[in-house]
């Protein structure tokens, strides 16, 4: 277990910055999401800790030690692949002893690890088995207990969920985070999925670009966005194109006149959450903004209810609901009325 520290980290090819002067410093036995579209930075990021991937300029550090220069065998990271990497010739025993035999431990301290951190994952009596013979979500049991056996100093997890499917993705990631839990392991993960990185990491690194846009905790990242990528791409949300007219008044370009906090005058986005909209039949009192739309879709979400509301003809919000018997239901083409506080908004400027 170690502390792990990045300074100034950059990957350039040519012209193009694949990763941009990234710094962050992550604390031991912290778990750290590292979130973001396609293409932007953070793989190569994770590759650039484990030593796969040489910086054009920065610096890693792992317990204190600069690791910038040093291949990966030598920085006691585990890694757990997207594919997994297992070699489909070797046993899951083979597997998992494959980074202890190329340190040349003692063939007994090798068999006891492997047996150990085996029934840590909940594979004890795998061994003799072939990946070719495990389910998806036992093959991945596997990469991880091949990247623990070597005790590493840092856990490093490269989108580990992406081959499967969804139930078993929530019932693995809740595992995997209990098992960082129970072993104080410093952890850096990549992920595109919000839902995961919302649900297992300590902190969150959004970014984009190659760079980072915001670090925080899931409450900062969803409540205090830095900026209209970070709203956007953390968790659902409605932007209305318009400008402040004037402090606390923001118009739309379909005319919409909206009460609002923040932002300075000119060209700017209202971004509003759909779980933070009140719907109904009749208009609410006491709210800064309550309008008049008629229902466009309807999108059936089990647990919650989707609904697609046109304010006017370039204005259209989404309003999430809870899916309650006897709850309020609303079809295509109802006439409907919404409303929200000007608090529950967040107003970007161009």
């Amino acid at each position: 277990m170690a502390d792990l520290t990045l300074n100034g980290l950059s990957k350039h090819y040519g012209d193009f910055y694949a990763v941009r002067e990234v710094s962050l410093t992550i604390a031991d036995g912290e778990f750290l999401v590292l979130l973001g579209p396609s293409g932007c930075g953070k793989t190569t990021t994770l590759r650039m800790i484990a030593g796969f991937i040489e910086p054009s300029a920065g610096h890693v550090r792992l317990a204190g030690q600069d690791v910038t220069l040093l291949p990966p065998w030598r920085r006691n990271a585990g890694m757990v692949f997207q594919s997994y990497a297992l070699f489909p010739h070797m046993t899951v025993a083979q597997n998992v002893a494959f980074g202890l035999e190329m340190r040349k431990l003692p063939r007994a301290d090798i068999e006891r690890r492997v047996e150990e951190v085996l029934a840590l994952v909940r594979l004890g009596g795998y061994g003799g088995r072939l990946p070719r013979q495990l389910s998806g979500g036992q093959q991945q049991r596997v990469a991880l207990a091949r990247a623990l056996a070597i005790r590493p100093d840092v856990l490093l997890l490269d989108e580990p969920l992406s081959n499967l499917d969804a139930k078993l993705r929530q019932e693995v990631r809740v595992e995997i985070r209990e098992l960082q839990r129970q072993l104080g392991l410093t952890t850096v993960m990549v992920t595109h999925d919000q839902e995961e990185a919302l649900t297992m990491a300590d902190r969150l690194v959004v970014m984009n670009e190659g760079s980072v846009r915001q670090v925080g905790s899931q409450r900062d990242l969803y409540e205090r966005p830095a900026d209209r990528f970070v709203a956007g791409f953390v968790g659902r949300t409605t932007f209305l194109a318009g400008s402040i007219e004037a402090p606390g008044r923001f118009r739309s370009d379909g005319g919409l006149a909206l009460a609002c906090t923040g932002g300075n005058p000119g060209r700017a986005a209202l971004s509003l959450r759909p779980e933070r909209v009140e719907i109904g039949l009749q208009p609410r009192s006491g709210l800064d903004n309550s309008l008049s739309g008629t229902v466009e879709f309807v999108s059936y979400l089990g647990a919650l209810i989707d609904i697609h509301v046109r304010l006017s003809p370039s204005d259209r919000l989404v309003v999430q609901i809870a899916n309650r018997e006897g709850g309020f239901a609303p079809e295509v083409g109802q006439p409907v009325h919404v409303g929200w506080p000007a608090s529950a908004a967040q107003v970007f400027n161009e």
